[in-house]
């Protein structure tokens, strides 16, 4: 990927903020996983490594270890059976093993990356990755989602100094994680339109060369809907590129916006209510993708209706601080206070509201189109598929939005009283 093309579009951006890469390296092609070595040699990755991987992710990458070996890299391990979730009990169980090394080397694909992405940043450490799925879009990313205490929080990290993907291994990743990377790329129709939204009503930055880049690699992997889940390498390579470049968006915009928005926050609801009763949820891009499909329906019945009378937010804060139960309403009310809709004026969110129909109108796509791109890719589209009950359902399309100190059009609503 030419990192300095990139670059070279951000260059005296509009939005008045100096984009900077700080990843030096993303090499995607095949064979690649005994060039490993020879890549982060060439890069100057540091000699001394903590190696975190999965069994998984390690049983895929084969000949891996040999390749930093004959490179000249020593490394320490920490080989987890089977990650699923990015717990805050893990990231500092890193912290810890990554006193006497230099970086940490990432094998595997989101949970891994996410707990070494924010260790090597609390600890100053250099950070690379090998990626093993196209299952999610956050390898270029700079901040990471934790579950700490059973509430799901996004942290500021560092962005790694290398991407490694080798396309053999990408193709013959299982078809399901395929498809979840699809699920979690298609969540980017709302988060842009959120986006959008959020600088209309309360000028949050927004970036413009940003959002595009967004889109670009949006409308790739949208056209390759019908080959997701093919064993293909050059497949796999295409799609690769567009979930790195949506990290890269997020990275340029120094914020999670670009990729982001209200599925996001729904999906992660779903997991913290599951994991406090002791069940584990199923891959992020699935229930990203399904979470997609009902906001979607939610943004386009909203902007049937064409006049609003917003009130100040009398939200029912008895029942939000019910839904979540004790575990998670203490940090739930530290995000809604003050609450972001203390930010929006009614009047003028009934000025804007014309305007927020125009961007949902046309930023998303018709249900229809939506669920016949999911199907195609062989993505989830039910939430019997990523066992989220319909009761647990409601609740987070109710309340979800309380979990985050964020405006999105689902967090208009108690004003909106639609």
């Amino acid at each position: 990927m030419d990192l300095k093309r990139i670059q070279q579009r951000f260059e005296n951006c509009p939005c008045g903020k100096e984009h900077e890469l700080a990843i030096k390296a993303i090499e995607i092609g095949s064979g690649l996983v005994v060039q490993a070595g020879a890549i982060l040699k060439e890069i100057q990755f540091p000699k001394k490594i903590l190696i975190v991987a999965d069994n998984n992710a390690l049983r895929v990458s084969e000949g891996l270890l040999k390749s930093l070996t004959a490179a000249g890299f020593a490394f320490e391990a920490r080989i987890y059976e089977n990650m699923r979730v990015a717990q805050m009990e893990q990231v500092e169980e890193l912290e810890k093993l990554c006193e006497n090394v230099d970086g940490i080397f990432s094998v595997g694909t989101g949970s891994i990356n996410d707990i070494c992405r924010l260790a090597a940043h609390r600890q100053k450490k250099a950070f690379a990755i090998f990626a093993t799925a196209p299952s999610m879009d956050g390898f270029a990313s700079d901040s990471a989602p934790i579950t700490c205490h059973n509430f799901k929080i996004t942290y500021p990290a560092s962005p790694p100094s290398v991407i490694i993907a080798d396309t053999k291994i990408l193709a013959e990743a299982p078809a399901e994680l395929k498809s979840a990377g699809f699920g979690d790329m298609i969540g980017k129709y709302i988060a842009l339109v959120d986006w959008k939204i959020a600088h209309l009503v309360i000028g949050e930055y927004y970036c413009e060369n940003v959002a595009r880049l967004t889109q670009e690699a949006l409308d790739r992997i949208v056209s390759l809907a019908d080959k997701v889940t093919e064993n293909n390498e050059e497949t796999a390579a295409t799609i690769m590129e567009a979930l790195v470049l949506t990290g890269i968006g997020m990275a340029l915009a120094k914020c999670s916006r670009p990729a982001s928005g209200t599925e996001h926050i729904l999906s992660h609801f779903w997991e913290v209510k599951k994991l406090e009763q002791g069940l584990l949820s199923d891959y992020h891009g699935k229930k990203v993708g399904v979470a997609t499909i009902l906001v979607n329906g939610v943004y386009r019945e909203m902007i049937n209706h064409a006049d609003v009378s917003p009130t100040a937010e009398h939200s029912d804060w008895d029942a939000i601080i019910k839904a979540y139960g004790k575990n998670l309403a203490e940090d739930m009310i530290k995000l809604n206070t003050p609450t972001i809709t203390s930010e929006v004026a009614p009047a003028y969110l009934k000025e804007c509201w014309p305007e927020i129909c125009r961007i949902v109108q046309e930023g998303l796509p018709s249900n229809g189109k939506l669920l016949q791109l999911m199907k195609t890719a062989g993505a989830a589209t039910t939430i019997e598929e990523i066992d989220v009950t319909p009761e647990l359902c409601t609740l987070g399309l109710q309340y979800h939005p309380y979990m985050r100190h964020r405006i999105s059009l689902m967090r208009l609503r108690p004003m909106l009283q639609l």
